[in-house]
């Protein structure tokens, strides 16, 4: 545990905990994009992946930049919302709802980079260091537009999914041929 004595200390440590956390991403994007049903989800999370390895460039650029390394933190918070997401992809039902739990998995993620790039954004501007909050709003930009495309995803699975058991919203007609998901075996 380090000395958080000064704005310049806190910002290191938040550097240490994203930079942990996109990394742990890197091995738990490829599971949500490998067990999602749906083609656009799937295809967006494996954009996501490729930015969020641009992610983790830019924030050893910014390391380097304050003069520290990124790593020696773990980052906890990341590492329950990535084992909650985890349980998304091993329940049984119908794809789409399946499909659903991963996107809300999904966004809980983005939610919690949002509000870490924020803070360290905001850190690094009352530091006024403008190359450092510049490549930290790259980062945050991502993440906000990821976190709209899996809304947007979303929202379209969210028509196709029944609402309530033995119902389908879409075609009531072929409720009985819906087809059933056991996400654990797509891995």
């Amino acid at each position: 545990m380090s000395e958080l004595a000064t704005i310049k200390d806190l910002l290191e440590e938040e550097i240490k905990d994203l930079y942990s956390a996109e990394k742990q991403l890197t091995k738990a994007i490829p599971k949500m994009a490998k067990g999602s049903n749906n083609e656009e989800l799937s295809a967006a999370f494996e954009a996501h992946l490729k930015e969020t390895e641009g992610q983790i460039d830019r924030l050893e650029q910014v390391a380097k930049l304050l003069g520290t390394t990124p790593s020696g933190k773990k980052c906890k918070g990341m590492e329950g919302v990535i084992a909650e997401g985890a349980e998304a992809l091993d329940e049984d039902g119908d794809e789409n709802v399946l499909d659903l739990g991963i996107i809300g998995a999904g966004s809980r993620v983005e939610h919690y980079e949002i509000a870490g790039y924020t803070t360290a954004i905001n850190l690094a501007k009352q530091l006024e260091n403008d190359e450092v909050a510049e490549l930290l709003s790259e980062n945050l930009k991502e993440e906000q537009a990821a976190d709209e495309k899996l809304r947007a995803i979303g929202s379209k699975i969210l028509q196709q999914a029944p609402t309530e058991e033995g119902s389908d919203e879409s075609d009531e007609s072929d409720s009985d041929e819906k087809p059933k998901a056991k996400a654990a075996g797509r891995h």
